[in-house]
């Protein structure tokens, strides 16, 4: 769930200095995405954490494998765990600048759900890009139920806001145009589909707005400043938990995708670091982590354990799951500089 990865000089510096006090104090550094989710994390896992015996430390990251790369290569890391998004597992896993997990110490592979299983990482989170809205502002009789209806500024009026990035934004333009979920990337693949995928939001260009960190979403909606907007849906939940604001979810068309935990090549504390890998990692503490914040969970055991009232709000629901379309890691690997560079000369554009 990645924020701005601009990092202001001074608050790398101050960062830096902190982490490499913490390596030096031999405390187990655990980073993870901050707000109402690290809250969550804090209860559900740190402590727990801290109860088992191990010393350690949370602190949060705003993503950029970049970050890590710099910090490992420059060999003092200040930090053993880390929380990435999918792209990111896979090129520092590439690099080299995450430990080989043993799965052996932390459950078994067998134990999580078979795309939380990775060489250099453990699911953590599954969550959706979703279409929010506020229920206060447009009733449920007009709700709307599709990426075509957030482009249709005529039946719904006002402003629009996407992530500010060719991923998710292309897809989701796609699906509004009438591609099929399972042929987006197909479509994406070709110059043709892409060129569909703009000309789509040069439709609503003049009514849409860019979000770049994951608190954005809500607060534009809180603020009326956007009618609609993509958001992860964790950031939904959090804020009618609570802010007490009244938003609804259109989980039709979903884009689904997982976070997972690392080990940061050459960490002092890989012991700990498995120690906390476990605890994280069981049953009973996943199935407690959706009464904070509405993420799907990674241990196969832990879903039966989550009360049953929440789990309509859980992108792993079965009703939701099946709406969803999983986001292609490969594809953007393969495809993101040039997308991006193409998508950050479009939003330049007047």
């Amino acid at each position: 769930m990645k924020r701005s990865h601009l990092l202001a000089a001074s608050a790398a510096l101050v960062l830096a200095a902190g982490a490499v006090a913490q390596a030096a104090s031999g405390k187990l550094v655990v980073v993870s995405w901050g707000g109402a989710y690290q809250d969550a994390q804090k209860v559900v896992y740190f402590e727990p954490t801290k109860a088992a015996g191990v010393d350690m430390v949370d602190e949060s990251w705003d993503g950029g494998v970049g970050v890590l790369r710099a910090k490992v290569q420059g060999g003092n890391a200040g930090w053993d765990v880390v929380q990435v998004e999918s792209d990111e597992l896979e090129i520092g896993c590439e690099e080299g600048l995450y430990e080989k997990l043993d799965f052996a110490k932390i459950g078994g592979k067998d134990a999580y759900l078979p795309d939380a299983v990775h060489k250099c990482g453990v699911g953590a989170i599954l969550y959706d890009f979703v279409l929010g809205y506020d229920k206060d502002k447009i009733p449920a009789d007009k709700a709307p139920k599709s990426w075509a209806d957030f482009f249709d500024t005529k039946t719904w009026p006002g402003k629009r806001a996407l992530r500010m990035g060719a991923k998710t934004t292309l897809e989701i333009a796609l699906m509004a145009d009438g591609v099929p979920a399972d042929k987006v990337y197909e479509a994406l693949r070709t110059e043709a589909g892409v060129d569909r995928a703009f000309k789509k939001l040069d439709t609503i260009k003049k009514d849409l707005v860019f979000w770049k960190s994951g608190a954005q979403p809500p607060q534009f909606l809180a603020s009326g400043e956007v009618a609609m907007t993509s958001v992860y849906n964790g950031r939904i939940d959090a804020a009618n938990k609570k802010d007490k604001r009244n938003f609804g979810i259109v989980w039709n068309q979903a884009l689904y995708t997982l976070d997972s935990w690392v080990i940061l090549k050459g960490s002092p504390n890989v012991d700990a670091a498995y120690k906390f890998l476990a605890v994280a990692g069981k049953p009973e503490n996943q199935a407690k982590l959706p009464n904070y914040i509405a993420y799907g969970v990674t241990a196969k055991a832990a879903t039966p354990l989550i009360d049953a009232k929440l789990m309509p709000d859980l992108p792993t629901a079965p009703q939701n799951l099946e709406k969803a379309k999983m986001i292609d890691v490969e594809f953007w690997l393969e495809n993101n500089d040039k997308l991006t560079e193409r998508f950050n000369k479009w939003a330049a554009q007047n």
